[in-house]
C-alpha cells in the first residue's frame, strides 16, 4: 500500500483571513477563463535550454515542491486553490525528510484529489534533490522553493537556469551573500522572461494597493513617520543534547533559533513589516540605527536576542521604526501605522489581515476613522497566486526577485544593526557577501554543522563588538 494514505493530515499554515467587518465584493482582478497555448521566449546564450510551449492537449500548469513543510504545504494548496485560469496540478516533490513530505503529500492529496499526481517516482529525497523534482517539470511551470532560506538561492539558480518559473518563500536567503546571488539570478530570470513570485503576500492586497494610490496622491500628506511592531511572546530554545551539533536535527529546530538556517526570528517575521515600509516610501533606506538584548531571565540558548528596535532612515530623512520583541507577559501588536503631515494611517493588522483605514488626524481609532477601503474578498496568499498564475497563462512578465531580495537586505540591515548596537548603512549591507556557512553547494548529510552548541547546548549569539555578519 501507499505510505501515503497511512498518514494523517497536516495544517495549513496560512488561513483564509476574514475579519468581522469584512463584507464579500467581486475581486477588481480579472482572469483568464479558459488556458491557451502559451510561448515562452529564451533572449538567453546560446548554451540555454529550448523553451518550448504548452502542449496543445495538455495545458496543465505543473508544480514542484521542493520543502516539505507547512509553508510549502500552504503554498500548494493557494496554487491548487486558483480558479477560472486553466488546470494547475502538483506533479513533483522533494525533501531531506521523506516522511515529512509523505505526510504532506497524504495531506493534500486528500485536500485536492483531482490536482495532486505526485507518483512514487516523483518523490525525491536529499541535498539534490531540487534537482531531480525540477528536472521533471516544463516550461511554463512552477518550481517551489519552500525550504529553510538557507538554502533558497541554490534551488532558485537551478530553476532559473532551467527555464522553470518560480514561487520563493521568505526569507530569500539567511545572509548577504545568499542575497547578492539571487540578485544575480534575477538577471538571468529577467533576460530569459522567467516569472518569479516571493513570499512577500501582503504587496498584492488590493485594500493595501488602495491606500498606498492614497499615499501616491498625496491624501496623507508628506510621510514623515512609519511604525511596525511585532510584539509576542517568548520562543526560546532548550538544550538539545546530542543533536545540538547534528546537521539534519539542526535544520529542523534553527528555523527560527540559528541564523544560518533561517535567518534568526526576528528576520523570518518582520520582514514583512520592513518591506512594507519600503513600499509605503517607494524607497530603500540609506541607514538603520539598532538596539537590541536578552531578557534578564532569558533561558534561550539559540542566537537570538529576544528584544530588536530598528531606526530607519530614509535618504528624505523620513523614520521608519520597526521593533520586535519575544518577552512573556508583555503588550502584543502586530500591526504597521503611517503618519503623513496630514492625516495617520494603519495599513496591516494581526496575521497579515488588510486592516487598512485612514483616520481624521494623528489619533488612531475606530472613532477617528474618516476612509477604509472595500475589504479583501481573499487572503493576500491567495492573490499573488491569482497574479503568478494569470502572468504565466498570459506571457505577461513578472519578477518579484530584486524588489523581495531588497526588502531582506533592509531586514538583514536592521538585524546586524541590533546585533553590533550601532548604525549599518546600505552601502556596508550591498558591499558585503558575509555568508554564515561557506559550503552550500556541496552540503551534504555528513557534511560539518557551520555552528557549533557549546557544553551547556549555546549557541553563539550576537554580542556588540564581539559579533560579525556583514
Amino acid at each position: 500500500m501507499d505510505p501515503v494514505n497511512r498518514l494523517a493530515t497536516m495544517t495549513h499554515s496560512n488561513p483564509l483571513i476574514n475579519t468581522p467587518a469584512q463584507q464579500p465584493r467581486l475581486s477588481r482582478r480579472t482572469f483568464l477563463r479558459q488556458a491557451g497555448s502559451l510561448a515562452l521566449t529564451a533572449g538567453a546564450a546560446a548554451a540555454a535550454p529550448a523553451w518550448g510551449v504548452f502542449a496543445a492537449d495538455d495545458p496543465t500548469i505543473r508544480l514542484a515542491l521542493i520543502g516539505c513543510g507547512g509553508r510549502g504545504s500552504g503554498a500548494v494548496a493557494d496554487a491548487l486553490s486558483v480558479a477560472n485560469q486553466g488546470p494547475v496540478k502538483l506533479y513533483a516533490m522533494a525533501d531531506l525528510d521523506e516522511r515529512k513530505m509523505i505526510g504532506a503529500l497524504a495531506s493534500l492529496r486528500d485536500k485536492f484529489p483531482d490536482q495532486v499526481e505526485v507518483t512514487a517516482d516523483r518523490r525525491f529525497v536529499g541535498f539534490g534533490s531540487h534537482r531531480q523534482a525540477i528536472d521533471c517539470l516544463r516550461p511554463g511551470d512552477v518550481a517551489l522553493c519552500t525550504t529553510r532560506s538557507y538554502i533558497r538561492p541554490l534551488h532558485v539558480e537551478y530553476a532559473v537556469s532551467k527555464g522553470i518559473n518560480v514561487f520563493m518563500e521568505k526569507p530569500f536567503a539567511s545572509d548577504p551573500g545568499g542575497l547578492h546571488r539571487l540578485l544575480r539570478v534575477s538577471e538571468v530570470a529577467e533576460r530569459r522572461n522567467v516569472k518569479v513570485a516571493a513570499g512577500l503576500q501582503c504587496r498584492h492586497s488590493p485594500a493595501r494597493q488602495a491606500l498606498i494610490d492614497r499615499i501616491r496622491e498625496g491624501t496623507l500628506g508628506d510621510i514623515t513617520l512609519i511604525r511596525a511592531n511585532r510584539l509576542a511572546g517568548a520562543r526560546w530554545l532548550d538544550n538539545q543534547g546530542a543533536a545540538a551539533n547534528d546537521l539534519m536535527s539542526q535544520l529542523q529546530f534553527g528555523k527560527i533559533h540559528l541564523l544560518w538556517v533561517g535567518s534568526g526570528h526576528m528576520a523570518d517575521n518582520l520582514i514583512h513589516q520592513i518591506d512594507e515600509c519600503c513600499w509605503i516610501k517607494d524607497a530603500w533606506p540609506v541607514a538603520a540605527h539598532g538596539m537590541g538584548g536578552r531578557s534578564p531571565d532569558s533561558t534561550d540558548l539559540g542566537q537570538n536576542l529576544d528584544v530588536y528596535s530598528m531606526e530607519y532612515t530614509f535618504a528624505d530623512g523620513t523614520k521608519a521604526f520597526c521593533g520586535f520583541r519575544r518577552i512573556n507577559r508583555g503588550q502584543t501588536e502586530f500591526a504597521t501605522w503611517i503618519h503623513g503631515t496630514k492625516s495617520a494611517a494603519q495599513f496591516s493588522g494581526q496575521t497579515h489581515a488588510a486592516t487598512v483605514h485612514q483616520f481624521k488626524d494623528q489619533r488612531i481609532g475606530r472613532p477617528h476613522i474618516a476612509w477604509t477601503p472595500a475589504p479583501d474578498t481573499k487572503s493576500p496568499w491567495r492573490y499573488e497566486w491569482d497574479v503568478l498564475i494569470e502572468s504565466i497563462r498570459k506571457d505577461r512578465r513578472h519578477n518579484e526577485i530584486k524588489r523581495s531580495v531588497y526588502s531582506d537586505l533592509t531586514t538583514l540591515m536592521g538585524r546586524a544593526a541590533a546585533h553590533y548596537n550601532r548604525t549599518v548603512t546600505w552601502d556596508e549591507v550591498m558591499e558585503s557577501r558575509s555568508q554564515f556557512c561557506e559550503n552550500l553547494d556541496t552540503l551534504n548529510y555528513d557534511s560539518t554543522v557551520p555552528v557549533k552548541a557549546n557544553e551547556r547546548g549555546q549557541f553563539p549569539w550576537p554580542i556588540a563588538g564581539k559579533w560579525t555578519e556583514l
